[in-house]
């Protein structure tokens, strides 16, 4: 007869952890609520700091609270993820819908009429989000400085400042990229299409993640280029096993991905995934342009390293801007080309000369004032907040059978909404109302995501907006009935 084991009691931090989880299912601690310091906790528990500590990571763990930068612990919505994609790989396709172009057009309209109210557009505007004050005055002492500035032309590769705190900062993100090497660009736009040019021609097949970024569809169109959609993960990002497969079978000329706050998923990928994908990129000679414009816009302290981290031959071409965390209307953008470098300068050249000096200038002041850091970690705290309380929104006001995307950084949220209701008929429907929203099959060459949708958080969550939130929510339901 086999002695009979009493059960072990729980640990005190597994008594806590039970006991605020509980809590939080019973709607005590609701969602978006903060819970106690670790040691206002270890004080009213009279529990140790490593105790209160190791029960909140068990709430982290079970997706129960997400800890903010110097802010403290919240109770996450209540919102369950998207499914894991279907496996499959599409046949190469042109990526040339008008729906799609007609859609964009009608959401760039609605953006620049103030009577409508905008979810979608990845456009942070305001004193809430960018240091504008600080970049007026670091500009004019600039101007006073060197007054002749603004009577030259700007010539490439540009400034020496601004470059040179790129590539400090690239150190973040596990990258060791050299001043000489970065080509400042018009925005993450231009950089992305002059690595498109550098490494593919009319005809050629591109690797996009599936959903990607809508205005990559009409970019790769107008360079004669197809496309393969690649499955990409709510939560651990692209398919490494399908990219795998299309170098094997020597599908595709190029590939393009956000690894890192992916847009719209808000997505990581893990550090194996990120090494592996290096590692094949390298042995197939396929190169990677890697768009890492929210990149530094991750919710941790600690930044995963982008893949660029992980190219030991240049087959990577990093991408990314400051229109997102500083200065949209600047568009001053940058990318650093690893072994296509001296074509993109030439490319750049041709295309549209150098950025302008002034704006270049200001922006490696602020860069090397050490102000980013601090905006940085301000604006980060932010969006971490805003996504939340837009996912509890989301909770409470959408039909019963939403998923939406709990993103790793930035201000995206991934939206799938039942499957009887048209993401296309609730665009409409909101359009008809002032309310301006991105429809999920803009996010894919062959017009998936019938009934998905993104939602932008880079706006103030003014009543105006919360208001206009909850109202899609209510049309979603009209059109689930109907």
């Amino acid at each position: 007869m086999e002695p009979i084991v009493a059960p072990q009691a729980p640990t005190l931090y597994q008594q806590l952890a039970d006991d605020l989880s509980l809590a939080i299912k019973r709607g005590t601690l609701p969602p978006g609520a903060k819970l106690p310091s670790v040691r206002r906790t270890s004080q009213s528990r009279q529990l140790s700091l490593n105790t209160v500590v190791a029960a909140y990571r068990v709430l982290e763990d079970r997706g129960l609270i997400e800890a903010r930068p110097q802010s403290g612990y919240y109770v996450r919505a209540r919102l369950p993820s998207p499914a894991r994609p279907a496996a499959t790989l599409s046949s190469p396709a042109a990526p040339t819908r008008p729906q799609v172009l007609g859609l964009i057009d009608t959401v760039l309209e609605a953006q620049q009429n103030e009577d409508y109210i905008d979810l979608a557009l990845a456009c942070p505007h305001g004193g809430d989000f960018y240091p504008g004050s600080k970049l007026g005055r670091l500009m004019g002492q600039i101007l006073r400085r060197q007054p002749g500035m603004v009577s030259r032309y700007a010539l490439p590769p540009g400034s020496l400042r601004l470059r040179t705190q790129i590539a400090r900062r690239g150190l973040e993100l596990g990258m060791t990229l050299q001043a000489q090497d970065i080509v400042l660009t018009h925005g993450c736009m231009e950089a992305l299409q002059l690595a498109l040019r550098a490494v593919t021609r009319p005809g050629d097949t591109v690797g996009l993640e599936s959903p990607t970024y809508f205005n990559l569809l009409p970019l790769i169109a107008s360079l004669g280029l197809k496309t393969v959609e690649i499955p990409t993960d709510p939560q651990t990002g692209l398919s490494i096993d399908a990219v795998e497969l299309l170098l094997a079978e020597k599908r595709i000329n190029a590939l393009v991905a956000m690894p890192n706050v992916h847009n719209p998923l808000g997505s990581t990928m893990p550090l194996e995934a990120k090494k592996r994908l290096a590692r094949l990129i390298t042995r197939h000679q396929v190169p990677l342009i890697e768009d890492a414009l929210y990149a530094e816009l991750q919710f941790g302290d600690t930044l995963a390293p982008a893949v660029k981290a992980f190219d030991d031959e240049g087959w990577v071409i990093v991408c990314s801007s400051y229109t997102k965390t500083l200065a949209p209307d600047f568009r001053i953008g940058w990318m650093e080309g690893g072994r296509f470098g001296h074509t993109l300068r030439q490319l750049k050249f041709a295309s549209s000369v150098a950025e302008p000096a002034v704006l270049a200038e200001t922006l490696g002041a602020f860069l090397e004032s050490g102000g980013y850091d601090h905006h940085l970690r301000a604006l980060k705290r932010r969006y971490a907040a805003h996504v939340e309380k837009v996912r509890g929104m989301i909770a409470r006001h959408f039909p019963a059978g939403t998923h939406a995307t709990a993103p790793s950084g930035g201000f995206l949220i991934w939206v799938e909404l039942p499957e009887n209701i048209d993401a296309v008929a609730l665009f409409h429907a909101a359009i008809a109302e002032k309310i301006s929203i991105m429809p999920g099959p803009l996010y894919s060459p062959s017009g998936r995501y019938p009934n998905a949708l993104r939602l932008s958080c880079c706006y103030p969550l003014d009543e105006r907006y919360l208001a206009a939130l909850a109202r899609v929510g209510v049309l979603a339901g009209q059109l689930r009935r109907s």
